[in-house]
């Protein structure tokens, strides 16, 4: 508000009259100043520029160091009774044709020879916990198409849980719920021969 002449003017100082200090460097072209031009004779040769690779770009490509350690080395030495391993190609393969019939096998529920679902397992394993005798048992691993001394080879290391009776315990909470507590226990079958 008011024109531009009431106005005090700015006014920027001319040069720099601070002296430059002893520590500070050479002063390198800036934005709008040319570099000083390089000295005849400054560069060892000139650089080449061609369409192929000449003998000359080749020299200047090269690492001596680099071909003198391939040098020491010598020429490389191959055992051609090796064989070739590719354990990560075959693992990866393993697991595509893994999850592939189980897909086939979920699409047609119809388990592969030797397979079977895990609801089935988990009804086999409580079945054979209330056979009495190695017949039932037979009997049991036939009707789930197992072999009967597969099922007792897993059966060594895996079971359903099943609540031990005497370790129930309920439980009232102040709001007036319950909970109730059980402790799993691992049971064999009593088999009589």
């Amino acid at each position: 508000m008011g024109s531009a002449s009431s106005k005090a003017a700015r006014q920027f100082p001319k040069a720099a009259t601070k002296p430059k200090p002893s520590w500070a460097g050479a002063r390198t072209a800036g934005f709008g100043e040319h570099p000083e031009p390089p000295r005849p004779g400054s560069m060892a040769r000139p650089p080449e520029v061609s369409d192929t690779r000449t003998a000359a770009i080749e020299e200047d490509a090269g690492d001596p160091h680099f071909l003198h350690k391939l040098n020491q080395l010598g020429p490389v030495k191959v055992d051609h009774h090796m064989q070739t391993i590719r354990p990560a190609v075959d693992h990866a393969n393993r697991v595509y044709q893994t999850r592939l019939q189980s897909e086939i096998e979920a699409r047609t529920f119809q388990p592969a020879k030797g397979h079977i679902f895990a609801s089935n397992l988990s009804d086999l394993l409580e079945e054979r916990k209330a056979v009495k005798n190695t017949q039932e048992l037979e009997n049991l691993a036939k009707q789930y198409e197992v072999d009967v001394s597969k099922l007792e080879s897993l059966a060594r290391y895996v079971t359903t849980p099943t609540v031990d009776p005497n370790s129930v315990r309920r439980i009232l909470k102040d709001d007036g719920s319950e909970i109730t507590m059980m402790k799993a226990m691992w049971s064999e079958p009593r088999i009589k021969p």
